[in-house]
């Protein structure tokens, strides 16, 4: 259906994480996927979803000039955001302890943010879902990193993993957010940049 509009464009996906690709191929989308390495840092006076939108256009930054007029880039970022904070991929196994133990019998947001970029124009929007945690025991912390290694996560964990399974109490908002892409926006949205072609 998408995919049908979308056929006088290229639709490229700056991207290595593997379950956002699987979300473009179920959303039945033809697209490339491009990445270039960048340095994910952004100014310290930056809060809250300002932080997820300035690094989604960060990563587009690389790709722009070799952009023709018929390229959608699509780049994204997803943070936790905790006690005022924003946690990111943990740095090793004991930073996702500390991480894991913070978010245990609490609330936190993800948000995650996408940037639609043209020729022509660039476009960002977010989305912030809150996820509830039971108690996490240190046993069930330690089986899980040990067993699902999850330190390419925003927040060290994955919510289709065993410990979302076992330890989420509550979800307000988007399930696919929390898994790094809000798709329902996603998809809303390229189909308002066909309609404006």
């Amino acid at each position: 259906m998408l995919n049908d509009k979308l056929k006088n464009h290229h639709l490229i996906l700056a991207s290595g994480s593997p379950r956002r690709q699987e979300f473009f191929k179920n959303l039945g989308l033809d697209f490339e996927i491009r990445l270039k390495p960048v340095k994910e840092e952004y100014p310290p006076r930056l809060t809250h979803f300002e932080i997820s939108n300035y690094l989604a256009q960060l990563k587009a930054l690389p790709f722009k000039a070799e952009l023709t007029p018929t390229d959608i880039l699509i780049t994204s970022d997803t943070i936790v955001w905790h006690n005022n904070q924003a946690i990111g991929k943990p740095n090793d196994k004991q930073d996702a302890i500390e991480i894991l133990k913070s978010l245990s019998n609490s609330t936190h947001e993800v948000i995650s943010s996408v940037c639609f970029t043209t020729t022509s124009y660039e476009k960002t929007l977010h989305n912030i879902t809150k996820v509830s945690f039971k108690v996490l025991s240190d046993e069930e912390i330690e089986y899980y990193l040990n067993t699902y290694e999850p330190y390419d996560k925003a927040g060290a964990y994955g919510i289709q993993d065993w410990i979302g399974q076992i330890g989420v109490t509550k979800i307000e908002g988007s399930y696919f957010n929390v898994m790094g892409l809000p798709t329902h926006l996603v998809y809303k949205t390229l189909n308002s940049i066909v309609e404006k072609a």
